[in-house]
């Protein structure tokens, strides 16, 4: 074998070995990102989820907001990527209980009675303000002493909430995107797909809830979203009776 020979058998030996580890590296590190992910949402390899989708409060009819149909569509996008599976019911419709199988709960509590059961049982310190009839604090937000009152396609709140039972790691959580209008619950579900990897390195397996602000709606739809607080202590901690003739308001809202 000539010298020309030896260096060119050399040289494919030492690309195909470079090409090799680097695959080798690329999966090794899709694969520990896919687990991390299948970890924090809950979702092994061909496990199953429950989407619960509330109406549309706007509606006479039982329909469903379409901005809380794009909601459904990331989290089914989030859902696939962890190899899980899904079923969708209407907020009537479910009975399971807390932590058999994950849950992604999307709308306020006065268009899904789910959220609203799973706010009373887990965040006490939350407040929304259900009342039909017109005025400033109609669909406020009072998390603790604070009051976060909407303005329509200006500044809307959604709480973002992953919600154990017991110790974290034990039985599978519950997501809720609980907005003041759709279009929030849309951008609360897009925060969550673009943050995932950010919230598992900050809260692990542990409960959170955060106050996102959706920022001029209007003119941007659910793109512009803006981490307003870490609220989880304040939410997970009884209101005091009186509460809310004693909020107070924060400037600006």
């Amino acid at each position: 074998m000539t010298d020309d020979v030896r260096n060119i058998v050399l040289g494919v030996v030492a690309a195909g070995l470079s090409a090799s580890l680097g695959w080798l590296a690329r999966t090794y590190l899709w694969k520990r990102r896919l687990r991390r992910k299948q970890v924090f949402f809950g979702l092994p390899d061909h496990s199953e989820s429950l989407l619960v989708v509330n109406r549309d409060a706007g509606s006479p009819d039982l329909a469903v907001h379409r901005y809380d149909v794009f909601a459904l569509l990331e989290l089914s996008a989030l859902i696939k990527d962890c190899n899980a599976h899904a079923d969708v019911i209407t907020q009537d419709a479910a009975r399971q209980g807390f932590g058999e199988r994950t849950e992604f709960c999307v709308g306020g509590p006065g268009s899904n009675r789910r959220m609203a059961a799973h706010m009373q049982a887990m965040l006490p310190g939350v407040r929304v303000n259900v009342d039909p009839e017109p005025g400033p604090d109609r669909l406020a937000f009072q998390i603790g002493s604070d009051r976060h009152r909407m303005q329509p396609g200006v500044a809307e709140y959604v709480l973002l909430a992953r919600l154990t039972a017991g110790q974290p790691g034990l039985g599978r959580p519950v997501f809720l995107f609980c907005g003041q209008r759709a279009i929030t619950n849309q951008a609360a579900t897009r925060y969550l797909a673009r943050n995932h990897e950010r919230l598992y390195r900050k809260h692990g397996n542990s409960s959170f809830a955060l106050l996102l602000k959706v920022v001029n709606s209007q003119a941007y739809g659910p793109d512009v979203v803006e981490l307003v607080a870490d609220v989880t202590r304040a939410a997970q901690t009884p209101l005091p009776e009186g509460a809310t003739r004693t909020t107070t308001h924060r400037a600006g809202q």
